[in-house]
């Protein structure tokens, strides 16, 4: 056995890896020299540099939680007729970069051929960006990919054609302490209910100090139950968020009635023509109706037609709001104001002044 098979792998502590070696050759050659760029076609970015060297761009949907098989599909087709060069944005779009117009077509064909739709450009829905609950987590209230499915299907017109006043950027959490994202349209899971204690298996599966360090409302403390050390919830206190579940299992929280999905809006990032906003709660207590969430989608479209109708060129969902104000928005989606839009839980006496808050 020679030295460099005996000798062990050591492991690369370096961070982020250097993009710049899988990056398209005129991406590399022209890094910084880009003169304009303009959309010819939906799904279609077209660069043009300061030396006239151009670049298509050929945007593709895709499900985030892919098989061997459907990744190789995807390389095959970037050797085929895209030179090997393909990369994955972050709301899971698919991106293949091709230097000649006579190149975009075929692309799209093969593309779409094959289930990829192309699009997602300029003033669209975009492909929803997404947690993975059941595949990684260890408190998903849903799977947040079944309800990206279901969306995206209902949504296909909008990501296959720029018809919104301005990009229109969802997100969805399987749960909302660990990832619920901020979005124009946000859809998470809540717990409504505290969790469930298997008092005989806590002794023997829980480290019982860190799971009561562990909640953020001091709500969890140890206790005696036949003569076993458990722990207990103050339910007064509870405010049903999750966190004490992946230290101890059996603190069941998750309920197939009980954890409803709830949908924001008006969340953004960016500071580009207004400040980064949060989102505000909307809609609560929609049924966690699996495999095709009914319910849910039927919000989310009556929220984004309201927006098409009403929404000035360039406003996100967050500046159109704002204009419009909240009475109007409710009136215009048709969404009712409900309890679970006032803050009433009692630890907030402490932190917030003593008086109830209304969400908006």
């Amino acid at each position: 056995m020679s030295e460099a098979q005996e000798a062990p792998r050591m492991p690369d502590e370096c961070g982020v890896p250097d993009g710049m070696a899988f990056m398209h050759p005129a991406l590399k050659k022209n890094y910084g020299n880009w003169d304009y760029h303009d959309r010819p076609q939906v799904g279609v970015l077209h660069h043009v540099a300061k030396d006239g060297s151009e670049v298509w761009t050929v945007k593709a949907g895709t499900q985030r939680q892919m098989d061997v098989y459907t990744i190789r599909k995807l390389c095959d087709i970037a050797d085929e007729l895209a030179g090997g060069h393909v990369r994955f944005t972050t709301r899971s779009n698919i991106e293949y970069m091709v230097e000649s117009a006579a190149e975009v077509e075929p692309l799209i064909a093969r593309l779409e051929s094959e289930g990829f739709p192309v699009g997602g450009t300029g003033n669209s829905v975009s492909m929803i960006s997404h947690t993975q609950g059941w595949l990684h987590c260890d408190i998903p209230g849903t799977d947040a990919s079944g309800v990206v499915k279901s969306l995206m299907d209902a949504m296909y017109h909008e990501f296959k054609h720029e018809e919104m006043p301005n990009r229109v950027k969802i997100t969805t959490s399987c749960c909302q302490i660990n990832c619920g994202g901020q979005g124009d349209i946000a859809i998470n899971i809540q717990h409504t209910k505290p969790p469930i204690i298997n008092h005989d298996l806590v002794s023997n599966m829980c480290e019982r100090p860190a799971v009561v360090a562990r909640c953020p409302v001091a709500a969890i403390r140890p206790a005696l139950v036949n003569g076993k050390a458990t722990l207990e919830v103050d339910e007064k206190k509870c405010i049903c968020c999750g966190a004490c579940f992946p230290p101890c299992p059996p603190m069941q929280i998750n309920d197939p009635v009980n954890s409803k999905i709830a949908i924001w809006v008006g969340g953004k990032h960016s500071s580009t023509r207004s400040k980064p906003s949060f989102h505000k709660l909307v809609a609560a207590g929609i049924p966690n109706n699996a495999p095709r969430w009914p319910e849910a989608t039927e919000i989310v479209l009556k929220i984004l037609a309201a927006y098409k109708e009403g929404g000035k060129p360039w406003e996100r969902m967050n500046e159109w709001i704002d204009r419009i104000g909240w009475p109007r928005f409710f009136e215009v989606t048709g969404l009712p104001f409900t309890k679970f839009h006032i803050e009433d839980w009692r630890g907030g006496r402490s932190t917030l002044n003593a008086s109830s808050h209304v969400h908006l």
